[in-house]
């Protein structure tokens, strides 16, 4: 299996391979301080739920980094002061929350690292830090087993010689490594399952057929790129055994926000009574909103429709509208593929069960 690490830390530095870059050119950006992580995520630099919630917990670090950054100060020479560092790192957490609203795992991943200093108030300044780093590392390892526990239990559910779609990325790029909806595919592929993946190129960002299509030919798995528009003439003719994608935030109710366009192939896929699973961990479940009505909706710049690259594809006059992400209800989805299981006709009760026992 290729390893592809869309986030190295080495040295107390954060680096990011550039996704805007790819395929053509894999470079990475040292992130120094919370700010440039924001615009780093900001402008997809990296992208996806789970990896942004592993870049943001070692955000936190930069930002703790940041404020100890004098010698003297770790070393006990300088006094500390709890309130002013508490103060500092709640600026730096609300500054990495602000990046983007929908993903989920970005507030998880910065309130997680947040308790985990609050639980060492008073502590000396290298202790702290070293908690700290010590808790990123273990979110950013704790992702990786959870994308391969979802992948074995989702392989399970694909049969034998089965044809794919799947749209957006949802692979190694856009988590630590492995993968949700396309580490389902690698554990399937790897055990014989898989014929053929149809790949969404999706539109404006085109994640897929840039990314998913990049990572899938780095395992050897046979992909077609389709335009997004094919989708419903592929899954009509039968050529397609069912549809499985990522999430960036699941409502209490199973409410699932994705990347734009994922509704229309949920309603397609119920249309031809072909399954559509969704592959995410439980920590891209919101259980503080009861629906996907109270996700929050990015709307990113009009340029990116209209734009390709530099050359424009409308006339200069035309307004475009482009929100980054869809909803699709719970009674569209056959499953939610998680790290404890998988949750057949995804209800609040279930979701919650899952949370609290597992999936029975």
């Amino acid at each position: 299996m290729v390893e592809i690490r869309p986030i190295i830390w080495e040295n107390g530095k954060l680096m990011l391979l550039d996704q805007r870059l790819l395929p053509d050119e894999e470079r990475y950006l040292v992130c120094s301080n919370p700010g440039q992580l924001r615009e780093h995520i900001r402008n997809m630099v990296v992208r996806g739920a789970p990896a942004i919630g592993v870049s943001a917990a070692f955000g936190m670090v930069l930002a703790a980094q940041e404020y100890f950054h004098q010698e003297e100060m770790l070393s006990g020479a300088k006094p500390f002061s709890w309130s002013h560092f508490l103060e500092s790192m709640e600026l730096a957490a609300r500054t990495l929350k602000d990046s983007r609203p929908t993903a989920v795992n970005l507030s998880w991943g910065v309130n997680r690292m947040f308790q985990k200093m609050l639980a060492l108030k008073n502590m000396p300044p290298k202790t702290l830090l070293d908690a700290l780093e010590g808790e990123a590392r273990a979110i950013y390892k704790e992702d990786i087993e959870t994308n391969k526990r979802i992948g074995k239990h989702g392989a399970a559910l694909v049969s034998s010689g089965s044809t794919l779609l799947t749209h957006c990325n949802a692979g190694a790029l856009a988590t630590a490594g492995y993968g949700t909806a396309l580490g389902v595919i690698r554990s399937a592929f790897q055990e014989g399952r898989i014929r053929h993946v149809f790949v969404d190129e999706t539109r404006p960002l085109l994640q897929g057929s840039r990314l998913t299509c990049w990572e899938l030919q780095k395992e050897g798995i046979p992909v077609q790129l389709i335009a997004d528009a094919a989708a419903g003439h592929y899954i009509s003719r039968g050529e397609v055994d069912l549809v499985i994608t990522g999430a960036d935030r699941i409502a209490a109710n199973g409410d699932t926000a994705n990347k734009i366009g994922t509704y229309t192939l949920a309603l397609l896929a119920r249309k031809s009574s072909i399954p559509f699973y969704i592959a995410a961990p439980l920590s891209t479940v919101d259980l503080s909103i009861r629906s996907g009505k109270e996700i929050i909706i990015e709307e990113r710049d009009e340029k990116e429709v209209l734009y390709l690259g530099e050359k424009i594809l409308a006339p200069r006059a035309t307004n475009a509208r482009n929100p980054a992400f869809d909803v699709t209800p719970a009674e569209l989805i056959t499953a939610l593929i998680t790290e404890k299981g998988v949750i057949f006709t995804p209800d609040e009760h279930k979701i919650r069960q899952a949370f609290e026992n597992g999936v029975s």
